[in-house]
């Protein structure tokens, strides 16, 4: 056991010292970059710049960071994939996979295709060609150390700047919620209003609308105004009010409140 704990812990500590040293040479790059752009005033060295700062340097400075200041337990936000705290969590359900699946597809919502390089590209596509794409995949976020287990989203005015979206993580086995409350799955809804760049690392991303409370609300009427069988209670004041910044940077504001699914 002892030698497993001292493994593990070497482990770690590589990967950490690879972090720091792809961020450093990602720092170095950005240098030449700028140099060369001063010199040569190219277009392309700009560009080349924004996607060395956006993609390369800022998610590996946010992940050595908020590993720093952001504590490791639940505290009702999921997180990007560089650690920046991202949606309010307020939504809960009770029950299987495939029942959820079921009620959100009566309901009108489209499942959302795995994020890979082909349907990003594909969804870069649509969006610059105003084109339709139903199924778009959404950005990965996390909850309990594991991106969503499935994200459904109703696509606005046949484009995909606009759309209603909600994503689903299980939860650990026997965990339960501040208040002893027990969910399978816990949800954040966001409604994406235009296509922008992230304040925190400038990447392209959706922007969200302000009040979360609102796309909460949409999932939940749509789901009982479809499915006679969906009952849900909501605990009111589960958490403070507040209002913060999502990982893209966008203002958001909840009352706190968290309405719990059960498919009868």
């Amino acid at each position: 056991m002892k030698h497993l704990r001292e493994l593990f812990d070497r482990t770690v500590f590589l990967k950490r010292l690879l972090l720091f040293a792809v961020t450093v040479a990602a720092a170095l790059l950005i240098y030449r970059l700028t140099i060369n752009i001063f010199s040569q005033s190219t277009v392309l060295g700009l560009l080349a710049a924004w996607f060395a700062v956006a993609y390369l340097l800022l998610p590996r400075m946010h992940r050595i960071l908020t590993k720093l200041y952001l504590p490791d337990y639940f505290i009702g936000r999921a997180r990007t994939g560089e650690g920046i705290l991202g949606d309010p969590i307020n939504l809960a359900y009770n029950g299987s996979l495939v029942d959820l699946k079921k009620a959100m597809k009566q309901s009108g919502w489209i499942e959302a295709d795995e994020l890979n390089w082909r349907s990003t590209r594909k969804m870069i596509t649509s969006t610059l060609r105003g084109r339709s794409y139903p199924n778009a995949p959404v950005s990965s976020l996390f909850l309990f150390g594991n991106k969503q287990a499935v994200a459904f989203q109703q696509e606005v005015g046949g484009s995909t700047k606009e759309r209603h979206h909600v994503r689903f993580w299980k939860c650990p086995k026997g965990w339960k919620l501040p208040g002893g409350f027990q969910a399978d799955y816990l949800g954040a809804a966001t409604y994406d209003t235009s296509v922008g760049l992230s304040l925190y690392t400038f990447q392209i991303t959706h922007k969200i609308e302000e009040n979360t409370d609102i796309e909460r609300d949409f999932v939940i009427n749509t789901l009982k105004k479809h499915n006679p069988v969906v009952r849900v209670k909501v605990v009111k004041d589960y958490s403070s009010g507040y209002h913060h910044r999502n990982g893209g940077g966008d203002t958001i504001k909840t009352d706190g409140a968290l309405p719990f699914i059960v498919i009868q």
